[in-house]
């Protein structure tokens, strides 16, 4: 990239564009809704507060970026991308008839082949683990209408 460049920083610059599109989402969607007082707030208070707050730090980011030099950004790993964004899919299908137990495994197990440091006994704790804190978590504390092995296995 040439000195003279507006963008010195390109990663701020991106990490800046986000933040402030999702601020500026939030104000947009929030705008329909009541948005009463500090007091008493109506539904569009904090989504609208913290939309405003994520575009203000979004527009530091920008303004960041054309005051300081920073790394170029490398190309995407699309591969790694897909790899990440399947075990999503792959969670939302298991979740219903295989439970929470084998869907966060199997989204561990998925997402970790991304890595560049695959480690299998790591992956299988780590999965064991998430598993484990996700089911106590989300079924036993907060009371989420979900099972931790479900109707695939007999429940």
């Amino acid at each position: 990239m040439p000195s003279n460049a507006l963008i010195k920083d390109p990663r701020n610059f991106w990490v800046g564009a986000m933040f402030l599109c999702a601020g500026a989402a939030a104000l947009l969607i929030g705008r329909d809704y009541e948005m009463g007082s500090a007091g008493a707030m109506g539904p569009a208070y904090f989504p609208s507060l913290l939309g405003g707050l994520l575009a203000l730090v979004g527009a530091a980011g920008i303004v960041r970026a054309t005051l300081r030099t920073g790394e170029p950004i490398e190309p995407f790993a699309l591969g790694r991308l897909a790899l990440v964004a399947g075990a999503l899919v792959v969670f939302g299908l298991l979740l219903r008839g295989a439970g929470l137990v084998p869907a966060v495994m199997v989204l561990v197990a998925g997402s970790s082949l991304a890595s560049e440091d695959f480690q299998p006994g790591r992956v299988v704790v780590l999965a064991l683990g998430l598993a484990l804190f996700s089911t106590l978590v989300f079924v036993g504390g907060l009371g989420l209408p979900l099972q931790a092995f479900g109707s695939w296995f007999g429940n």
